[in-house]
């Protein structure tokens, strides 16, 4: 699970007369990821691809086109179909012809109906002032403009025009008519000359006669038979999308494959009578490819595993084969093309490229949600440890030890379901799987907790009053705030030094004094320095750390434990020194991030600090609907049977004295009150559950993100592509 699945090269060699049928017969095994060529091998040259690819390329861009213009996509498929080649001559011409004149149709008709609106919304300012179109237009000695303006203003830069001698404005709203007779010819007077000081934007008269009102009735009686015929013609594109649908569908898949296996010789070395193809497998499927082919073509291909790719720290694949000696390129059918290629060596590996292994990761099916958290980083490489199984041991744990209660646990883990079940994308899934996980985590420690939305009564149905463990919010267990913070600390220690020892394997492959250096270092600094502080730190450290009153010596938890003795301390000490010497003489840059042993572990005391928190937020939204009252034993109690005023007067809770009264709770006032508070209980509520995510989850994400892939992680690995196809829409010929 920590490795990806391992990877072989494999090479395919044969004669060009058998190379379709290895084509068709690893594409169908949908198990190669083919390596590209890079034209480095002297008499070896990249393939062309195979007959008929241009002409099945173009036919699937026009399958492609159709379903754009129809709107076709995958929830319009029907049940698998055998297309043939026939068919698709045929067929795709037809329906190409037939969506081409709809859309062509549909087109002219959206054309026509934009122009109609528009000539309705310029003809609306006439028929607001009232105007026949007829006498706005025809003068020789009258000069005519309709706008929208400011008619006040528009008449007084004509009273104070001299080339004005009689002038009539018209208005309704803002649409303005303006008259002028000028003192000259028409011809010398513009609009825009006599209102530059006006404000006034002229719109183009329409040529047409009769009222505006009348106009725009026939407008209006255009569109809508405009709009009647293109709802007819959309209507028979759908009826035409719901008959071709399935077959488009089909045919995109079936010509996507034959592009694909056209194509796939591009990749290759060829000569002019021989091939020759790489690429990865996983080593386990090796046998089945040879096998197949045998089957398939017989002595005509041969099929070699190359190398089996190991993991080092440099992260280069290992374990090569080695080369005949000669250098002849691996299994280079010499019998197949007469020639004999070969290629000067100096006894390694002869490929075609020096690509790296892509990554298959190997995680049981829980753990495959949280791939793609670790994908928001990058893809593991080859060479290293993939985090998965880690993250999902930790991650949920850090989340239900934060929020830690039965309620918000089933909530999430019903709205994680939600997710995995509502949406295609494969993301949201994934974040569906993590949201089940985390909710179901939060449910244990809800139980361990005691409680249920932040209500302690689960704690007495289950655990007769006294669950094993307290968030430590209220001051009757207040001990337990400070030992979550202790253990908060030692789940950070644990947690970095699983990620420094993985960095320290990895590591390995430069030698045990490299691995010390560069890992182990750190490794002798945390546990030497973290040893120390449990010794005391020569007195610096908190006493919940160590002696009588530490919290592992009863306080809460009865371990005994009082801390390191002195010598211990000095001797860790000694090991951070050692530590710090190894690291400052292996990578002297790190040497300044010395203290990452201290702040690192530091920071997961946000375990401890979202927990009270999330918990201080749901005991206040109690507190405001129930009330809570106070007992001599410093327990805080919610109402929830009784008002806590009740319960004042009433004395005693549990043969404890009820001392005081926190808050009265709105569910015991009036019925306003009483509203009031159940729309606080259930906004409130909510609120917690969303901060939760935003809060217990981003910080627990931090964690692992900042912290721990920090130590070991660095991503970049290639994606498994094999040379195939799923089949979804078609059957296999």
């Amino acid at each position: 699970m920590l490795r990806p699945e391992q990877m072989s090269r494999v090479s395919v060699t044969g004669s060009k007369s058998v190379m379709d049928d290895v084509i068709e017969t690893v594409y169908d095994l949908n198990l190669l990821h083919v390596t590209d060529y890079d034209g480095s091998w002297e008499g070896f040259d990249l393939g062309d691809p195979v007959e008929g690819a241009e002409e099945a390329s173009q036919k699937l861009v026009t399958v492609r086109s159709l379903k754009s213009t129809l709107g076709v996509d995958e929830d319009d498929a029907g049940p698998t179909q055998l297309v043939t080649d026939e068919a698709i001559d045929e067929e795709l011409e037809r329906v190409r012809q037939d969506v081409n004149d709809l859309d062509d149709r549909r087109s002219e008709l959206k054309d026509d109906l934009r122009e109609v609106e528009e000539q309705i919304d310029s003809v609306e300012p006439y028929a607001e002032l009232g105007i026949d179109l007829d006498l706005l237009q025809g003068y020789e000695s009258l000069a005519v403009a309709v706008g929208k303006g400011d008619a006040t203003g528009i008449e007084t830069e004509l009273a104070a025009a001299d080339e004005v001698e009689e002038f009539m404005v018209e208005s309704a709203g803002k649409s303005v008519a303006i008259f002028v007779y000028p003192e000259g010819d028409t011809d010398d007077v513009t609009m825009q000359d006599l209102l530059v000081g006006a404000q006034f934007q002229e719109y183009e008269i329409p040529d047409a006669e009769g009222s505006p009102e009348e106009y725009i009735s026939e407008l209006q009686h255009r569109k809508q038979q405009l709009e009647s015929k293109l709802t007819t013609v959309e209507d028979e594109l759908q009826d035409l999308k719901l008959e071709v649908s399935s077959f488009l569908l089909a045919t995109e898949e079936k010509l996507a494959i034959r592009v694909q296996q056209a194509e796939a010789p591009l990749n290759f070395a060829t000569t002019d009578n021989a091939f020759v193809a790489e690429g990865w497998i996983p080593t386990e499927e090796y046998e089945t490819l040879a096998n197949t082919l045998e089957s398939t073509v017989g002595e005509h291909v041969d099929v070699e595993e190359l190398e089996r790719a190991s993991y080092d720290s440099d992260g280069h694949a290992t374990g090569h084969e080695p080369v005949d000696e000669g250098g002849q390129v691996p299994g280079e059918p010499t019998a197949a093309d007469g020639s004999g290629k070969e290629k000067a060596t100096d006894g390694g590996l002869v490929t075609m490229s020096h690509d790296e292994p892509p990554v298959i990761q190997q995680n049981a099916a829980p753990a495959k949600p949280f791939e793609a958290l670790v994908e928001v980083i990058n893809r593991p490489k080859y060479s290293e440890f993939d985090p998965t199984v880690i993250f999902f041991l930790t991650f949920p744990a850090f989340y239900g030890f934060m929020i830690g209660d039965l309620g918000y646990g089933i909530l999430y883990t019903l709205g994680g379901f939600w997710l995995m079940r509502s949406f295609d994308s494969d993301m949201i899934k994934s974040l569906g799987g993590v949201g089940i996980w985390a909710g179901i985590f939060t449910m244990i420690f809800g139980v361990l907790y005691g409680e249920f939305f932040g209500l302690h009564q689960l704690g007495e149905i289950v655990w007769g009053g006294n669950p094993p463990i307290h968030k430590g919010l209220q001051p009757h267990y207040a001990d337990y705030a400070l030992a979550w913070l202790v253990i908060s600390l030692l789940v950070g220690m644990v947690h970095l030094a699983i990620g420094w020892i993985l960095d320290f394997i990895e590591n390995l492959g430069h030698g045990f004094r490299m691995a010390m250096g560069e890992s182990g270092s750190w490794l002798l600094m945390l546990f030497g320095l973290w040893a120390w502080i449990f010794a005391g730190a020569n007195g610096s450290a908190p006493d919940l750390m160590y002696g009588s009153t530490s919290v592992f010596a009863g306080n809460p938890f009865p371990l005994g434990f009082t801390g390191f003795s002195p010598e211990i301390g000095m001797a860790g000490l000694g090991m951070f020194a050692v530590g710090l010497v190894l690291l400052v003489t292996t990578e002297p840059v790190e040497g300044v991030e010395f203290l990452n042993v201290l702040v690192n572990v530091l920071s997961y005391t946000r375990l401890a600090a979202v927990l009270l928190a999330k918990a201080g937020m749901a005991f206040v939204v109690n507190l405001l609907f129930f009330g809570v009252y106070v007992t001599d034993d410093g327990a805080w109690h919610f109402g929830i049977s009784h008002s806590p005023a009740h319960m004042l007067e009433q004395g005693t809770y549990h043969g404890h004295e009820v001392t005081s009264v926190m808050f009265g709770g709105l569910m015991h006032g009036s019925v306003a009150f009483l509203l009031i508070g159940v729309l606080i209980l259930v906004i409130g509520h909510l609120l917690v559950l969303i901060l939760g995510v935003t809060s217990a989850g981003l910080q627990g994400v931090r964690l692992e993100y900042v912290e721990f892939f920090g130590k070991f992680y660095e991503g970049g690995g290639r994606k498994y592509v094999p040379f195939g196809y799923d089949r979804e829409y078609t059957t296999e010929e």
